[in-house]
């Protein structure tokens, strides 16, 4: 393949994890693996001993910058899915991510917009679209088939790696959900989800999403990855037959027809068990052809199967399924004028942003330029300034002002009456606004009531700042700092439990060693 050939495109992979190195392989088989970016040295020696020296790693500007690069494939972490989004649409690439497009549905419609400006593909891979089974599936439903459909269940359970950036939520059940909407061409009226937190606080490893559709259709998720055995099993139960489609098993047994029907006998229904149908398949690879898909419509400009649209309706309902995990009651999908909530005394000023799940509490002020993240928790009587930058999962206590020129990363937690300032020497008859000093409060922070941040330090990654504590100057990563000048008294757990001499925990198990003057977690 050549570069003048037009109608071959050349694709790059970014990001070659477990995941993206099954987008290697069959970009390469395929014929049109251009570049793969990976900063992992042990990575670009697996890709050297896999392909030979023929294959090219290079940085991500390098292939933005490359014009012989028709499209990018994304298999980074969930994190970092919008940023490389922006970036690969905004260098004119056609774009295929994996699942999911991004963590909020703002973000996505944005995405999608640009995409539809910049008239490129893209295309969000949720495999299970490029399944034979699947497919099969939604043909025996649309003709009629199974008759009225009843009820949906899917379990995606397995014992293997455990992840610490998202939850078992974002990591297994975008694919259900999407199949699920994608049969029943509806969106769920409400959602109700519950979880287990076993490994870690904060993270669950176990969740149980509940989803009633208009159509009265109910359908329940089931997604672990602490279980004894691996299964992925979808069932739709109708009143002429039910499918199941197991994809542990071999190809000739993955969909299976049951012929059972129910009647009645006077006041009692009776269940007819029929003997199991096997329906023959495709036994192609769901990721090759979901890879020749993203290729084809490269070559013919055309629409993805799973294009934005359908992955902003997944990450509707998985940001339902996460308020719902976090405030432990129902989401209204159909109902909501708005993705987060506002008490009607507070005031959000026209050009501020707000993430999907946040709830902002009685006479409250988002200013101007403010960007706040997803899931945050806004009290009673707070400030957040001009440009200030909120990030996803925080909780700012009542009575706290954040003015312009603080920024809190995520999973930041600010106690009642918390301070910050942004200058040093203020006077009344003086403006300062050119002399604002930065303060940065990295992830996972916790700042006590009635603590205060004096300006131009950064508070680093789940310390702990005392209640009534002045803070006046840097804190490390996981410290603990106390009284007035603030001084480190210890260190805290991620979990925010202070630990013992060895740097162990007794709350959760995690240990700790040190690098200098620093400590780290052990993973």
């Amino acid at each position: 393949m050549t570069a003048s050939d037009s109608q071959q495109p050349f694709i790059a992979v970014i990001g070659c994890g477990d995941w993206g190195k099954h987008l290697v392989r069959n970009f390469h088989g395929l014929g049109v693996l251009h570049t793969v970016s990976e900063p992992s040295p042990v990575v670009s020696e697996y890709l050297t001993d896999t392909y030979g020296d023929g294959i090219r790693v290079g940085s991500l500007s390098e292939i933005l910058a490359n014009d012989e690069v028709t499209g990018v494939a994304i298999a980074s972490p969930a994190v970092t899915h919008a940023k490389l989004v922006r970036e690969a649409l905004d260098a004119n690439k056609d774009v295929f991510v994996e699942k999911p497009l991004c963590l909020s549905a703002t973000e996505g419609a944005e995405l999608i917009h640009l995409a539809n400006e910049k008239e490129r593909i893209l295309m969000v891979g949720h495999l299970l679209w490029y399944h034979d089974a699947v497919l099969r599936l939604r043909e025996f439903m649309h003709r009629g088939d199974l008759g009225r459909i009843q009820y949906i269940y899917a379990n995606r359970l397995n014992i293997g790696k455990l992840r610490r950036e998202e939850n078992v939520l974002w990591s297994f059940a975008p694919h259900d959900i999407s199949i699920m909407l994608g049969l029943l061409g509806e969106m769920p009226e409400s959602v109700q989800a519950q979880g287990c937190n076993i490994l870690h606080n904060c993270i669950a490893d176990t969740t149980v999403s509940l989803l009633s559709f208009p159509s009265g259709v109910c359908a329940h998720i089931y997604v672990s990855w602490l279980h004894p055995f691996k299964e992925h099993r979808l069932v739709v139960v109708g009143d002429r037959k039910m499918a199941v489609l197991d994809d542990t098993l071999h190809w000739d047994q993955k969909l299976q027809l049951y012929p059972h029907t129910v009647v009645w006998s006077g006041q009692a229904p009776i269940a007819n068990k029929a003997e199991v149908e096997y329906v023959k398949l495709d036994e192609s690879e769901p990721m090759r052809q979901e890879c020749m898909h993203f290729i084809e419509c490269i070559q013919s400009r055309t629409r993805p199967r799973t294009d934005g649209e359908e992955a902003l309706r997944v990450l509707k309902v998985l940001n339902a399924c996460q308020q719902s995990l976090q405030t432990k009651t129902a989401v209204n999908l159909q109902t909501s004028e708005k993705p987060f909530y506002t008490h009607e005394s507070a005031v959000i000023d026209p050009g501020a942003t707000v993430g999907d799940g946040t709830r902002i509490w009685h006479f409250s002020h988002v200013m101007e330029g403010a960007r706040i993240g997803q899931r945050c928790n806004i009290g009673q009587n707070v400030m957040i300034g001009a440009n200030v930058t909120v990030g996803d999962d925080c909780k700012v206590q009542n009575n706290v002002s954040i003015y312009e020129g603080v920024a809190l990363e995520d999973k930041v937690f600010c106690g009642p009456s918390a301070v910050f300032t942004n200058v040093i020497n203020p006077r009344a008859h003086i403006s300062r606004k050119s002399e604002f000093k930065g303060t940065v409060v990295k992830t996972g922070c916790t700042i006590g009531a009635n603590a205060t941040i004096v300006c131009g330090h950064t508070l680093g990654r789940y310390s702990f700042i005392g209640a009534g504590a002045v803070v006046t100057k840097h804190v490390r990563d996981f410290a603990l700092v106390l009284g007035n000048p603030a001084r480190q008294a210890g260190w805290m757990c991620t979990c925010g439990e202070r630990l013992h001499g060895d740097l162990s925990c007794d709350r959760c198990g995690a240990q700790f060693r040190r690098t200098g003057d620093d400590i780290r977690p052990i993973e």
